[in-house]
């Protein structure tokens, strides 16, 4: 690494009790107080020369970067900093940087943002975007297809709508849908369709799901089912509801979607704003859920010792899941999450396993204080990729169909921060490909491939819904 914090060297105070209480500021606050005397409050350099350039002396990974903060290089007059701040701090200097080299590397770099009747090429696939809905819709969240070619989209109010098969937004929401709390970041979230809805019908439902009553409101995420006749929902079914225990007034990481797979269904629940309640078994929150198809607890699901697991428990330890698919070919469960600054995560969902939020996390808090120096621990799954800077990850789909064939069974997840859509290959688990195949055309809220061979998309600000279509 460069000559890291050489000029800051003169800028720390000898005494103890002259030093600033630096655990009571920001990173970037920090920074500025120890780092930018050396490395300029740009992190473009000085004497200790630039932190964005992509050129490190001593080491470019993360725990080389942290090393250096922490324990400094005599030789080269840097200070170590482990005196004056603890692992937390650290660690957040490191996202910090990060955060600034990713965002001086993208400067004056172009990526894909699709126009309406153009092409727009990417490393394997050229595409256009066609307009499905343009106007009609309010914070659309999920969108889910019938087998006659209608689709379903859900309003974070609470709103059911159709779009009819003929393309045309129904101006009528579906009747009698589930009471919804919209609330912070919950309301009617999620839609699926089962895969014999031709046979049985069911619909499935997330939502927010609690009371109000004036300003307190106890909200979580539940799941229902029912069906649709003549523009109502009707023969409603409770699939998973959570304990009244563990309702709570936060407004933040409801997580929600849907997958089914051979007569079971997964789904998340956040830990809305609970930090360590994620790490316990007997908590409803900050979990993803196996059920089968009618609410029923496998009797094959997890345990553990000593502990009586909310039912239908299959992992833990997760932030904020707002993207759940299945890979097509062997069957493996992915989620993304929301994690706080610099730590959205793609794992790999396997029964039992702990995915360490709070304990580890790639991130710090959005107001830019620590949460933690552990990026890793025992018992606890690595991400198989994470972002800094945060993407706000939302929506995830593996394609299945064959419009695209050279993207066939690649992963699509969604961005509501960074307005884009990244496509991923995953190979034995591991991520082999990344790319930004769309951006800045909106919040992406959902991404899914359809029946129909294309990708559907639906945005937020503006809202509305458009999807991807072979160029040729």
């Amino acid at each position: 690494m460069k000559r890291l914090l050489l000029a800051a060297a003169l800028t720390v105070p000898l005494h103890a009790q002259d030093q600033p209480d630096y655990s009571k500021m920001k990173t970037d606050q920090v920074f500025e107080q120890l780092c930018s005397g050396c490395h300029g409050k740009d992190l473009s350099g000085g004497q200790g020369g630039s932190l964005i350039d992509g050129e490190w002396k001593h080491g470019s990974s993360d725990d080389e970067l942290l090393k250096s903060i922490k324990e400094g290089n005599a030789q080269l007059g840097m200070t170590p900093f482990k005196t004056i701040l603890d692992d937390r701090q650290i660690r957040s200097l490191v996202i910090f940087i990060r955060e600034k080299e990713k965002q001086a590397k993208e400067k004056g770099m172009t990526f894909p943002k699709p126009e309406p009747g153009k092409v727009t090429k990417t490393e394997h696939e050229s595409y256009k975007i066609e307009m499905v809905v343009e106007e009609g819709l309010k914070n659309p969240w999920a969108i889910a297809f019938l087998p006659d070619g209608r689709k379903l989209v859900t309003e974070k109010a609470g709103r059911l709508r159709i779009i009819e098969a003929d393309g045309k937004l129904n101006p009528e929401p579906v009747k009698g849908t589930p009471q919804i709390i919209d609330h912070g970041q919950g309301g009617l979230m999620e839609v699926a369709v089962h895969p014999d809805y031709e046979k049985n019908g069911w619909i499935y439902l997330g939502f927010a799901d609690g009371t109000r009553e004036g300003r307190d409101v106890k909200t979580i995420t539940a799941y229902v089912r029912g069906k649709l006749k003549d523009g109502e929902w009707v023969e409603q079914q409770q699939i998973w509801k959570a304990d009244s225990k563990f309702y709570t007034g936060a407004g933040v990481h409801f997580g929600t979607r849907i997958v089914f797979d051979k007569g079971y269904i997964y789904f998340p629940v956040g830990e809305r704003g609970g930090n360590m309640e994620a790490q316990d078994v007997e908590n409803a929150k900050g979990k993803i859920y196996r059920l089968f198809e009618d609410g029923r607890v496998p009797e094959d699901n997890p345990k553990f010792e000593g502990k009586t697991p909310v039912p239908g428990l299959w992992t833990y330890g997760h932030r904020n899941p707002q993207g759940l698919d299945i890979d097509p070919r062997d069957g493996s469960i992915y989620d993304t999450e929301h994690g706080p600054r610099g730590g959205d995560e793609l794992n790999w969902i396997q029964p039992g396993h702990n995915y360490g939020w709070p304990v580890i996390t790639y991130g710090m808090n959005y107001d830019g204080t620590p949460i933690t120096g552990k990026t890793a621990e025992e018992g606890m799954d690595q991400p198989l990729t994470y972002w800094q800077p945060s993407i706000a990850t939302c929506g995830l789909s593996f394609y299945r169909g064959d419009k695209f064939p050279k993207w066939k069974n690649d992963l699509f997840a969604g961005a509501l921060a960074q307005q884009e859509i990244r496509r991923l290959r995953i190979v034995d688990h591991k991520v082999t490909e990344q790319e930004i195949v769309l951006k800045n055309i909106g919040r992406v809220r959902d991404v899914t491939d359809a029946p129909d061979g294309f990708i559907y998309v639906i945005l937020n600000g503006p809202d509305r819904i458009v999807r991807l279509v072979p160029a040729e």
